[in-house]
């Protein structure tokens, strides 16, 4: 029911004055609140640098998908009438080759799954988002590099011991057409954004078809002209060692990423040095370094200022440091002022537990005991 009472509605008019101008001085209340809590913040901060100048390191998505399809397309083609000519011809060289292809042409397929699901915004239990897709499939194809690999090896072998007929001059005809094929196809690849670890390995991959194939044109001429049939299973051999370097390379770079180890070329110990030896800065503890996904290293660190130290400078200036010394950008520091903690009871450093820890000389050096980790301090000899 509605009140039509023209006192009630001047009433109700002024209550919507008052309530603005109610809200208007609750809004300047948060105002000084906040420049309050941005002043306590001097005293204990935690930082997140997310400076990734608009996620340069994202895939190019449209533009590297047409790059991976292209290459796909080349590489499935060509691999379905190098198997129909490998039976036909005997051939384990170019079988082995057209296996090889097989990984590349899923390793291209799985690069351009990782790519959609990469790109999807960070939402509920998945905090990064899903941008660790390229490492799944990166591991996933180099798995599978070497298992077809040990399988080829097996073949090889068998085939050096009892050499089959092998018919020289299609080997040596689909090779230099798979050799062409290949310089296209690795083109093609080369064009999209190689910072992505499967895109890399696809490329890596396709690189070792183009050598496996110069390898398969040379034991064709050999058989063709000498009838050698064994050159055929000794190029096979040369390929399978492709496969398992690049494999193992790809195994070994997913590994490092899944089980956080910090970025190769980055030094832990080095990085938390050059941070204890920026000015104000009394000590670097808790200080990880690893990977969201390929090229996205990431840093978190406790740090402690002097007493009358300049907290949000030092932070500005360690998240600069680190972004232009190591590339790291995304960055989450926590900077406290050396002397008070929540509790006010006082953080001095030369009276914190130690725990002892052995060097690379075998001597002890000692470090806080409830850090992660050794602790870093101006002056002290590197670790």
């Amino acid at each position: 029911m509605q009140d039509h009472d023209p006192s009630g509605a001047h009433r109700a008019g002024g209550g919507h004055r008052d309530g603005r101008r109610d809200a208007g001085r609750r809004d300047a209340g948060h105002r000084d609140a906040g420049h309050r809590d941005h002043g306590h913040q001097d005293h204990r901060q935690q930082d997140h640098g997310h400076r990734d100048g608009g996620h340069a390191h994202e895939v190019r998505a449209d533009a590297d998908r047409r790059w991976l399809a292209g290459a796909l397309t080349l590489i499935v083609a060509f691999m379905a009438a190098e198997v129909a000519v490998g039976l036909a011809a005997g051939s384990l060289a170019l079988l082995s080759d057209a296996a090889h292809m097989l990984t590349d042409a899923a390793s291209l397929v799985l690069a351009l799954v990782a790519m959609r699901l990469a790109a999807r915004p960070a939402r509920g239990g998945y905090t990064f988002g899903l941008k660790r897709a390229e490492i799944l499939s990166a591991q996933a194809n180099g798995l599978t590099l070497v298992l077809l690999a040990v399988w080829l090896g097996y073949e090889a072998v068998r085939r050096l011991i009892r050499p089959p007929e092998v018919e020289g001059g299609w080997v040596l005809v689909t090779a230099l057409a798979g050799i062409a094929v290949n310089v296209v196809a690795t083109w093609c690849v080369s064009r999209a954004n190689r910072a992505s670890l499967n895109v890399e390995g696809a490329f890596q991959h396709l690189l070792n078809d183009l050598y496996a194939f110069l390898g398969t044109a040379v034991a064709g001429l050999i058989v063709l002209t000498t009838g050698f049939a064994r050159a055929d299973a000794l190029a096979s051999l040369a390929v399978v060692a492709l496969m398992l370097r690049a494999g193992s390379g790809l195994i070994r770079a997913s590994g490092r990423i899944f089980l956080e180890a910090a970025p190769a070329g980055i030094d832990p110990d080095t990085v938390g040095d050059r941070m204890a030896a920026a000015g104000q800065v009394a000590e670097v503890h808790d200080l990880h370094i690893w990977q969201i996904t390929s090229n996205r290293p990431a840093l978190s660190a406790h740090v402690l200022v002097v007493p009358d130290g300049d907290c949000h400078g030092v932070r500005r200036a360690l998240q600069r440091q680190l972004r232009e010394d190591w590339g790291i950008t995304h960055t989450t520091l926590q900077v406290d002022h050396l002397g008070e903690d929540d509790s006010g009871t006082l953080l001095q450093i030369d009276d914190r537990p130690r725990a002892p820890r052995e060097s690379g000389a075998g001597t002890e050096v000692h470090g806080t005991e409830d850090a992660h980790g050794p602790t870093h301090r101006p002056g002290e000899p590197p670790h």
